[in-house]
């Protein structure tokens, strides 16, 4: 009997199938999330693509931020930093795994915007951009003063009214700029670099009033930064109030708490400048008083000194006079001396005949040369007995004086090795027997010990 089974349907993917299956279901399932995880194994390779992998204590998955989003984001994210992100699950077929495509990411425990600043604030610090030393003084007066700032609002107002009433014949270039939203901060760079590409003014005030992070932040953006820092002119930063901190400030040449503070910081009151000016004229006037005077009270002693040129003459004339007279005295005194002393040597010489001294040197050099002879000859001859003593030693003590005397030397062959007793040399053993008079080779017929 026959049995009719009914085998069940099988449906077989193919690996590309399932790959693609699975990527539809997570997509749809997981479209728009949220996920909490650690930043690690970042990389961002030039495509401007961020990829890293988001872990907890248990589990990871890969996540990647392309290009055009990471630009949007406040801060760069690193190894390490707990973030919240959002954003969609799909499959990277080709190697058949998941992972996140995101959109948007947080810092948790720290808000973007204040990790974007710290990280700014630690890179330009590193590169130098916050240095003391490169900073540049503010002008005490300074002719032209330009303003990079928002043309609307109460702050330019103020600082107008400040500037003028402290110096009235100050100029004031005013840039108008937004001073916050998108693009906010690439045109506050553009005006620091148009007054210092087309304009002669002294000193740049770029500032704001008061206002929340959000709204500061074009100030701390690096365009700004990198703008102040290659100005040429001075640059005063005065944003929000006086707790309120940005980039500008720490590049900026000089810091104002406020935009007020930083009309009074960028000139001087008049009426203060001419009071010093009042003193330091005051000041120069007496000194110039005492100055003169004393310079009058030397020349009156320097005139009493003077006397007339014919005065002058006259004693110069009697001076020379009296020096003539001198000289006379002293030449004749000086001749007479000389005279003196001449005679004296003379009759010196005369009692010191030098061929007297020449016979008696004579004398004694021949009596020394022969003394000299004499103790050569001495010494030759002790030396040639001494010499002639140790030759005789020698000559006893020489091997071929010895050998002369019948004695002989024997060494054993091939060694050379001398024997001094008859065990050292076998049967057969060749030796060379050393005489005074030639060398004899020999064989060993018997050895032994007399």
């Amino acid at each position: 009997m026959a049995l009719n089974l009914k085998l069940p349907f099988r449906t077989i993917f193919t690996v590309s199938e399932l790959t693609q299956e699975i990527k539809d279901l997570l997509e749809v399932k997981f479209s728009d999330i949220w996920v909490e995880g650690e930043v690690s194994n970042i990389r961002i390779p030039p495509s401007g693509h961020i990829y890293f992998t988001l872990k907890d204590d248990m589990s990871q998955i890969r996540a990647v931020v392309f290009r055009m989003q990471a630009r949007t984001l406040r801060f760069l994210p690193e190894d390490g930093l707990h973030v919240v992100c959002r954003g969609r699950v799909t499959v990277y077929e080709r190697r058949g795994e998941y992972q996140l495509i995101l959109d948007a990411i947080e810092p948790k425990g720290i808000g973007a915007l204040q990790l974007a600043f710290l990280q700014l604030k630690e890179r330009l610090e590193r590169e130098g951009l916050f240095d003391s030393a490169r900073k540049k003084p503010i002008p005490m007066v300074p002719e032209k003063i330009g303003i990079v700032t928002s043309p609307t609002g109460a702050v330019i107002q103020d600082m107008i009214q400040i500037i003028q009433r402290r110096f009235e014949r100050v100029h004031i270039l005013i840039y108008p700029v937004p001073v916050q939203g998108e693009g906010a901060s690439v045109e506050i760079a553009k005006a620091v670099d148009y007054f210092n590409e087309h304009t002669d003014i002294d000193v740049i005030i770029v500032g704001r009033g008061g206002g929340s992070t959000e709204d500061l932040w074009a100030f701390n953006e690096e365009a700004v930064a990198r703008a102040i820092y290659r100005s040429r002119i001075p640059v005063i930063s005065a944003v929000g109030h006086e707790t309120d901190y940005t980039i500008s400030d720490f590049v900026a040449d000089l810091r104002a708490p406020t935009p007020s503070a930083a009309a009074e910081l960028a000139v001087s009151d008049e009426r203060e400048l001419r009071g010093i000016l009042n003193s330091l004229r005051n000041l120069l006037g007496s000194r110039i008083l005492k100055t003169l005077e004393a310079h009058r009270s030397h020349s009156s002693y320097l005139k009493k000194g003077l006397i007339s040129p014919r005065k002058r003459i006259e004693n110069d004339f009697l001076r020379v006079d009296e020096l003539a007279s001198r000289l006379s005295i002293l030449t004749s005194w000086t001749f007479k001396a000389n005279r003196e002393k001449w005679l004296h040597l003379a009759e010196r010489i005369s009692l010191r005949n030098p061929l007297q001294k020449i016979d008696g040197l004579r004398s004694t050099m021949e009596q020394r040369e022969k003394h000299l002879f004499q103790n050569i000859r001495y010494r030759i001859d002790a030396h040639r007995q001494k010499l002639g003593g140790v030759l005789g030693k020698l000559e006893s003590l020489s091997p071929l004086s010895i050998l002369q005397r019948g004695y002989s030397i024997t060494r054993k062959l091939p060694s050379l090795q001398i024997l001094r007793r008859a065990e050292d040399a076998g049967e057969g053993d060749r030796v060379e027997v050393r005489l005074y008079h030639g060398t004899l080779l020999c064989s060993v017929e018997k050895s032994g010990s007399s």
